[in-house]
């Protein structure tokens, strides 16, 4: 079941006549309070409450959506939500938002048409709209991103209200059409300047800018039209994903409004490590330990590969350290453009513990190689 939000006004500790000056003195002494990095000792809580006061504040400190807010809490007019949750495309001149946050607008057709009186705002904000993305994070093992998995992941989303069906109105009525700005959203003012006539345009405060007003709104979505329901999507890692990579899902992000296409699902990829292997871009690398006489004598040794092991001949006298290349044993390009190889390092074991029959064998052999031999007894002065 998905978390009920907190008013806004409470999450600041402020009350909803507090002017901008007080609004942002709460917000910088709870901003600083939370802040992940003045609470190490309990960081998830602290970026949990980090998070929430500055969505509070995204929204308060916004006159146009602290009065939508005002007017129709967390779930927004039609659909509008609050929760900043999604991040959606960049379509051209028709507006962009901001990353994750998604409540930052810029509408280059707004700025025309409140200089030549333009009507294509009117018409955009009224027709249809894409639904805003999800992004999530999905941690995989090191396994599943070499040779790819099938998952699942559950998101929380906005769904039409199957009460009202998406109307926002209680069953049996039916939106309104607004009297203050009779349907189009907008508010005109004309002015007379130095420069003649100029022509302005707003959002209509009671509609919100929808051209509807809801006079009997459903108990079930409170007029959204819109409630949030949590669902289970699956989908396939590609084999050779790395790290940090993004799966895209279309069509699985929030609903459109009237009739828009949905946004997408956006899935990034967190591998975990692995206990053996390594990995940068498709190469793999590896560290072998041989014995001090396998390192010595050289000949087979079992090197650990993505697919299992292979014999490799090791050279005699191999120094620790040196690194072997395994061609084409890395990873498969995620987008098919050739295998990576696997390079492996090899670490000497010298053991701690020689038996005497050990110890003889390599004081003969330091012996041969004119090598001084520490023979465990300490030597006087003179001896030296």
């Amino acid at each position: 079941m998905a978390e009920t939000k907190r008013d806004y006004y409470e999450v600041l500790g402020v009350e909803k006549s507090v002017n901008d000056d007080d609004l942002k003195k709460a917000y910088r002494k709870l901003a600083k309070k939370y802040h992940p990095d003045a609470n190490p000792d309990n960081k998830a809580e602290a970026e949990k409450k980090f998070k929430e006061v500055n969505e509070a504040y995204e929204v308060l400190s916004d006159p146009q959506k602290r009065k939508m807010y005002d007017q129709f809490g967390h779930s927004g007019p039609n659909g509008y939500s609050s929760d900043f949750s999604g991040f959606s495309g960049f379509d051209g001149f028709s507006g962009f938002e901001n990353g994750f946050g998604g409540g930052f607008d810029v509408d280059l057709g707004d700025i025309f048409s409140s200089f030549f009186g333009g009507g294509r705002s009117s018409q955009r904000r009224n027709g249809p709209q894409r639904g805003n993305d999800i992004k999530v994070q999905v941690e995989v093992s090191f396994k599943e991103a070499i040779f790819g998995a099938r998952k699942q992941v559950k998101i929380t989303r906005k769904e039409q209200c199957s009460t009202c069906h998406g109307s926002g109105a209680k069953p049996g009525s039916q939106p309104e059409t607004c009297k203050a700005c009779g349907g189009s959203g907008q508010i005109k003012t004309v002015r007379n300047t130095i420069l003649g006539s100029m022509q302005s345009v707003r959002p209509c405060d009671n509609c919100a800018g929808t051209g509807k007003v809801i006079s009997n709104p459903c108990i079930e979505c409170k007029g959204s039209g819109y409630v949030r329901k949590t669902r289970t999507v699956t989908f396939n890692i590609p084999a050779g994903i790395d790290n940090g990579m993004v799966i895209p899902i279309r069509g699985e992000g929030e609903p459109g409004l009237r009739g828009g296409p949905a946004g997408d699902l956006y899935i990034q990829v967190s591998v975990a490590q692995d206990p053996i292997f390594s990995r940068k871009g498709d190469n793999v690398f590896e560290n072998v330990h041989v014995s001090f006489a396998k390192a010595t004598l050289g000949g087979k040794v079992s090197i650990p590969t993505l697919e299992g092991f292979e014999d490799y001949d090791l050279p005699s006298g191999t120094q620790g350290g040196t690194t072997f290349t395994l061609r084409n044993k890395g990873v498969k390009n995620v987008n098919g453009r050739g295998i990576g190889n696997l390079y492996f390092t090899i670490v000497v074991d010298i053991p701690k513990k020689l038996t005497n029959e050990q110890r003889e064998l390599i004081t003969k052999l330091a012996e041969i190689s004119g090598e001084p031999v520490n023979t465990g007894k300490k030597k006087s002065f003179f001896e030296f």
